[in-house]
């Protein structure tokens, strides 16, 4: 890991710039957190895109800062300024054709697009997870919030550093990773927003369904993808001030 610039926000939390070998990342770390225990670290998860993301996720980060959490993120594969996947074009063009014309979304597309990226993904995350989890501001446990929900998924199944996770319900999963699904045990809250345009809602319902944790809540609220309710925010550092300190 290498961090390539610095600076100091204005409620004092630290946001670090770095890379990964070809990948780029960003580092939130509490103002504090220099002069007190190593900080429980946020894995923050999203769509791809960190610097059209950055706005959402720096006001994520900052809101997990204020109750003493790292929060990290790392740029997906074929995102940013990363190398594309034809493939992956290809298959998110015959996702928005259908989608545009109001079709049922075939679990081949889902598949072409979705499974590609969770297995380039999820080892990206934990290579970033090691960097992290070296430096000496930064302690466990560890947690994971956002998306892509199918690479939260993995990553709970996988990675035994993840202590809990909450998952934003608002992209596709293939079925065939319901099975992993029933192995996930550690605790988890779901955010689902009720009418966003781009998610198969039933298809939510039922991984939440199908999620083997012992401990899960499903938080449902009415908008769209981008409507999520600040409360949430709050409710989402409650849930992980449970699991993580």
């Amino acid at each position: 890991m290498q961090f390539t610039s610095e600076q100091r926000l204005d409620d004092s939390v630290l946001e670090r710039k770095f890379t990964l070998g070809e990948i780029p990342g960003v580092l939130w770390t509490p103002g504090s957190a220099s002069a007190s225990a190593p900080a429980p670290l946020i894995l923050v998860g999203h769509p791809g895109g960190l610097h059209m993301m950055y706005p959402r996720l720096v006001a994520r980060a900052r809101h997990s800062a204020a109750e003493g959490f790292a929060a990290a993120t790392i740029e997906l594969p074929g995102s940013g300024d990363r190398p594309r996947s034809a493939a992956a074009e290809e298959a998110r063009a015959d996702l928005r054709r259908a989608l545009e014309a109001g079709e049922p979304v075939d679990d081949e597309i889902v598949d072409r697009l979705v499974l590609p990226l969770v297995e380039k993904a999820v080892p990206e995350w934990r290579a970033a997870l090691d960097a992290l989890l070296s430096l000496p501001e930064i302690g466990g446990p560890v947690g994971y919030a956002g998306g892509v929900i199918a690479i939260g998924l993995r990553l709970a199944v996988v990675e035994p550093r993840i202590s809990a996770a909450l998952l934003f319900a608002g992209s596709f999963v293939p079925r065939t990773m319901f099975e992993e699904a029933r192995q996930v045990t550690i605790p988890l809250q779901v955010l689902l927003q009720w009418d966003d345009e781009g998610n198969d809602r039933q298809l939510a319902l039922d991984l939440f369904d199908a999620f083997g944790s012992k401990e899960k809540t499903l938080h449902a609220n009415m908008g769209g993808h981008t409507g999520v309710p600040q409360f949430e925010g709050d409710d989402g550092n409650r849930f992980f001030a449970r699991h993580l300190k």
